[in-house]
């Protein structure tokens, strides 16, 4: 047993859901990945909410020395070292830096953590491969399609295993509803997918230009994305600007998107079209949609999006979620429930989120966790170790993670253009539209060179 406090009691573990869970998807090897004595050298570039918050369910997996942060703010670097050395067992602060291309250098790291902005993600995920190190890269994995073209070409050059937190793929209860209601055929043919958010996210403010204080470099923050005028520090507002995020439907769409693919053994979709705009929120400085939809079709299938950033939701019990109907029921997902509603008289099946308060109580003391995606993040670790460990791709294997990416940005793309788009990923262009092809890359600011023109 350990003795650390952050590390879970191996009996009381083995009562547990996780164990369940762990023992459900690798056998006993679950638990040898976890107990293993082998240590892995962890990085983190981006350390911010979510950047912490998937490093320290790493940790509570596995035998991990967090050996390097990276972050642009000297705060939150700091706060994140201190925090680190409280949770890994050497009680080590990790070295720190501000430059990503400087850690990397050390070539010390078998696994490295990218919790940076969409904008930073391909530059960042591929120099981290180069290095030697294997990946669990936040989604979306780019903000342009062909930057995610570059990472997949990489990762599979260098044999590399790539984890994309499109976490829903590892979460419990949406597990035991593919394979008791979806795989098990009690939907019968499935035909239509409804998809939405109406969280109220999106930035709705406009504050005046103000000195970027001296803890921050705002500049290598912005790196390849133009550099706006700055109006106070930009975490968690970075979403709300096309220059460095897709918005709603980047964020929100490929988590829901990506599970719906999951579920039904989904590839590239034939064709995608979208409409939309700002059609409430207008005084706010985001240039990102508040209202949108749209629609990526599959052969008998339509896969069909909507948010709103106001209003409420059409089922408040779903307020974030997927709805797939098929021709004897329907079966509604989201990150706190799943629910079977048969068409006939038949019992409708309902299981929700599974959460880990007792295996794993240093989850209560952690800022702004989010307590119901614990236990996936988890799982989703466990899983990458696994697929080092036996040569295999993850669940959440980058190229599945750039069909999600490269479709919810495809979506935009339509919005924009005010058509219907097909791609080509053979070929990497938008077929039979020169326009759209030239859109598959966006410009970089000097002197930082698009990963594109090395694949």
């Amino acid at each position: 047993m350990k003795s650390a406090p952050f590390y879970i009691n191996r009996r009381k573990f083995l009562s547990g859901t996780t164990a369940a869970m762990a023992l459900s998807s690798f056998g006993a090897y679950g638990l040898d990945l976890m107990y293993s004595p082998k240590k892995w050298n962890v990085g983190l570039i981006g350390c911010g909410w979510y950047g912490k918050s998937d490093l320290f369910k790493l940790i509570q997996v596995a035998n991990v020395e967090v050996v390097s942060l990276c972050d642009v703010d000297q705060k939150h670097l700091g706060e994140a070292a201190n925090l680190v050395s409280l949770r890994q067992k050497s009680r080590k602060k990790p070295r720190l830096y501000q430059d990503y291309r400087k850690m990397l250098a050390e070539k010390d790291l078998d696994i490295v953590l990218i919790g940076s902005p969409d904008h930073w993600h391909a530059l960042q995920a591929i120099e981290a491969m180069e290095s030697g190190a294997h990946l669990y890269l936040q989604k979306p994995i780019s903000l342009d399609i062909l930057e995610g073209e570059a990472i997949l070409a990489t990762a599979r050059k260098l044999g590399k295993k790539v984890q994309v937190g499109t976490q829903r793929r590892s979460t419990p209860h949406l597990i035991e509803g593919k394979k008791n209601i979806v795989d098990a055929g009690l939907l019968g043919k499935i035909s239509h997918v409804e998809m939405c958010c109406y969280y109220h996210m999106r930035w709705n403010e406009n504050p005046p230009v103000t000195q970027v204080p001296g803890y921050f470099n705002y500049d290598f923050w912005s790196g390849p994305a133009p550099l706006r005028p700055f109006v106070g520090l930009p975490h968690g507002k970075w979403r709300a600007f096309t220059e460095y995020g897709n918005g709603i439907v980047g964020d929100m769409c490929v988590h829901m998107l990506d599970a719906v693919r999951w579920m039904l053994g989904l590839g590239w979709p034939r064709k995608i079209s979208s409409t939309g705009g700002i059609y409430v929120q207008k005084d706010s400085i985001a240039n990102t949609s508040d209202t949108q939809t749209a629609i990526f079709e599959f052969d008998e299938l339509n896969c069909v999006w909507q948010h709103r950033s106001w209003g409420n939701p059409a089922d408040p019990e779903y307020p974030w979620a997927f709805f797939i109907h098929g021709e004897k029921g329907t079966f509604k997902g989201s990150v706190f429930q799943y629910e079977f509603i048969p068409n006939d008289s038949g019992k409708t099946i309902k299981r929700e989120v599974v959460y880990e308060r007792e295996q794993y109580p240093e989850d209560l003391k952690e800022k702004d966790i989010e307590l119901h995606t614990a236990p996936a993040t988890r799982g989703h670790m466990l899983d990458l170790l696994d697929s080092i460990e036996k040569d295999r791709l993850p669940v959440a294997d980058v190229e599945e993670g750039h069909i999600s990416t490269a479709s919810c940005i495809m979506a935009n793309l339509s919005m924009g253009l005010e058509r219907p788009l097909v791609y080509n990923p053979q070929k990497r262009i938008v077929v039979d539209d020169v326009e759209a092809t030239t859109l598959l890359k966006r410009n970089y600011r000097g002197p930082w060179q698009h990963p594109s023109e090395s694949i």
